[in-house]
């Protein structure tokens, strides 16, 4: 499918005739790539897609005062981001368990995850990022998976690149650690 430029898909949704189908166009050309990102912070894919559907929502009731200070991929990088952030808070309050509790939970359902078909490295490296901070595991997606420039991780997640730098450092440290006790 061939990407259409943010300026036009902006000017499609300023017209009232032509704004559904902007939006089509808006879902269709960043969901699967929103999709991965949410599912790599949250593990579930219903989950996710629930968190991907909130995304979209909030993103077309704020799509009209978009100021285009960033790029359209980076702001719905970011309302994802925020919604993936304050589901995780949202289920820790809700279950009132430990951190741990929640890790292990989201691991065993990993492992029971008919849309995981990682090999056994791939689940211990998933597991390892289940023992990180969310903010460490955030960034590191983002800057390992999502191959994202510390200075865009920064935009969105409004850190200084310092901090991201250093929050990786610890995450990939962790990571291995945990790697190395299999």
């Amino acid at each position: 499918m061939e990407e259409i430029s943010d300026r036009e898909i902006l000017d499609r949704f300023a017209n009232v005739k032509t704004r559904n189908d902007a939006f089509n166009v808006l879902v269709r050309q960043y969901q699967q790539r929103l999709y991965w990102h949410i599912r790599k912070m949250v593990l579930d894919h219903d989950d996710a897609d629930d968190i991907l559907q909130n995304t979209f929502i909030k993103a077309f009731k704020a799509l009209d005062n978009f100021r285009e200070d960033s790029k359209i991929y980076t702001w719905l990088y970011k309302i994802s981001t925020n919604e993936c952030i304050t589901f995780l808070n949202n289920k820790k309050k809700r279950f009132f368990v430990p951190m741990v509790d929640v890790e292990y939970q989201l691991s065993q359902n990993l492992e029971t995850d008919t849309y995981f078909n990682g090999d056994r490295i791939q689940m211990k490296l998933q597991q390892a990022l289940l023992t990180l901070p969310d903010k460490q595991r955030l960034v590191f997606n983002m800057k390992y998976f999502d191959d994202l420039k510390y200075e865009e991780i920064s935009e969105i997640l409004g850190t200084s690149v310092g901090a991201l730098k250093a929050s990786y450092h610890h995450a990939v440290k962790k990571i291995e650690e945990f790697i190395k006790q299999i």
